[in-house]
């Protein structure tokens, strides 16, 4: 049986479910980027409490910026993660220096001028002009050596690797981590199928109390209420050269999501028989600004880069809830959550081999990304032009990161980061080898 106009069931952007729905789906929001955004700050060296708040700090500005027009929530970034550590010289689970944190916030509001550059130029040329600079070869490949340039944080954190031995106990909740956010993610559907990461974890957790990897001691020290530890950013030329280009591999992620969700949201307001069409497709230059001015607002208060977020677009596509309300009310919530301590201190006892065993699955995830935006663009693999862009880009990108301390090339007396440097390249000689060449990609 067919549905009838106005008998479908959701809730479009300009529309707010009543008082009870609108907080239970503002939870479910929050514990789907969950998962994610607290990663990105143990791994990283920032404070759990302080990305927590800046993701819902970030979103409200977010939805403010674009007119509650584009409901994307905004979480942290995994493809600044190993930028950030080459600054932070994070270890799992510890804080970094205030120093070398406020060093990488300055870095990340550079990246985020990026991001608004690029939606500025959206809006006064098209797509197509971007597409030119950043065609699927250079954003594609930069997300390649971004997710593979993980793979030794992720895999050593999982063996719980000294730099001498890896350790048994910890292979063993790693694997079990692992293989339960991979079973989770393939088995569970609609939305227990976006929490797959949390619940992953999970397991993971309860396997490790057993082992001895969990230290419940820590969990209740402090004050049950405190503010977040704010700090504010350092002027680093040094963060800026190997954070801000990082921007470029973010630009095709949050196009994709805002193409998706021109799509659920139209579709929902078909059947719900609503006149005329939510143009948000058309918004992709304000959707790249107010990222841009997202990633300034977190890393001002000490929060990791962010981009709007594939999980909870799938959730509520799912639950047919698109409510920008809705967001607003998550991102409030997320902001009052932060200042539980018990509950940051909760978070930061989850092991490391626990969180690098869901990171396996997770960091090759953004590499087979940037395979998976080469073959939607449908790029020729036998260009020699394609093939020559790509190929130089991994080699620098993943021999600079591997091959060099810290990852960090050394040439003519500088110290360039790799992965910046890869897409700087990168960037250069596609558009030398377009001179005269009239094949897009």
């Amino acid at each position: 049986m067919q549905t009838k106009p106005n008998q479908a069931i959701g809730y479009l952007p300009d529309e707010t479910p009543s008082a009870g729905k609108l907080v239970l789906f503002a939870l479910q929001q929050i514990l789907i980027m969950f998962p994610a955004t607290v990663t990105v700050a143990l791994l990283t060296g920032f404070h759990v409490s302080t990305t927590i708040f800046a993701s819902g700090f970030a979103t409200l500005v977010f939805l403010l910026v674009t007119k509650r027009k584009i409901p994307l929530y905004y979480g942290s970034s995994f493809s600044y993660i190993a930028a950030v550590i080459g600054m932070t010289g994070a270890t799992y689970g510890q804080v970094a220096p205030d120093l070398l944190i406020s060093q990488a916030q300055f870095g990340i509001i550079c990246s985020g001028f990026v991001s608004i550059a690029a939606g500025l130029i959206v809006n006064r040329f098209g797509i197509k002009t971007i597409e030119r600079v950043l065609p699927p070869t250079v954003t594609g490949s930069i997300a390649l050596v971004i997710g593979i340039s993980l793979a030794g944080v992720a895999i050593t954190g999982a063996a719980g690797f000294d730099g001498v031995t890896a350790n048994s106990t910890a292979w063993i909740a790693a694997i079990v981590t692992l293989l339960a956010t991979v079973v989770f993610s393939v088995y569970l559907k609609g939305i227990y199928g976006q929490l797959s990461i949390l619940f992953g974890i999970i397991v993971g957790y309860i396997v490790s109390i057993p082992l001895g990897l969990v230290d419940f001691s820590a969990i209740w020290t402090g004050t049950l209420v405190a503010v977040p530890h704010f700090t504010l950013p350092t002027p680093s030329l040094a963060a800026v050269l190997a954070i801000m280009p990082i921007a470029i591999a973010t630009i095709p992620e949050s196009t994709a999501h805002l193409f998706q969700l021109d799509i659920y949201v139209n579709n929902l307001a078909e059947k719900k028989g609503k006149k005329g069409k939510y143009n948000i497709a058309d918004k992709l230059g304000l959707n790249l600004i107010g990222d841009g001015i997202g990633d300034i607002i977190s890393a001002s208060i000490g929060g990791p880069a962010g981009t709007n977020y594939g999980e909870n677009l799938s959730a509520m596509a799912i639950t047919k809830n698109f409510s920008s309300n809705m967001l607003g009310v998550a991102a409030i919530l997320a902001m009052v959550l932060s200042f539980v301590q018990p509950l940051s201190n909760a978070i930061s006892s989850v092991p490391s081999p626990v969180v690098n065993g869901a990171c396996i699955f997770l960091f090759g995830a953004i590499g087979a990304q940037g395979i998976a935006i080469m073959i939607e663009k449908k790029v020729d693999m036998f260009s020699i032009k394609n093939l020559a862009v790509i190929a130089i880009i991994m080699v620098i990108g993943l021999g600079g990161h591997y091959g060099f301390p810290n990852g960090n090339i050394p040439v003519f007396g500088f110290a360039l980061p790799a992965i910046a440097t890869a897409a700087i390249v990168g960037i250069a000689i596609n558009l030398i080898l377009s001179i005269g060449n009239s094949d897009s990609y």
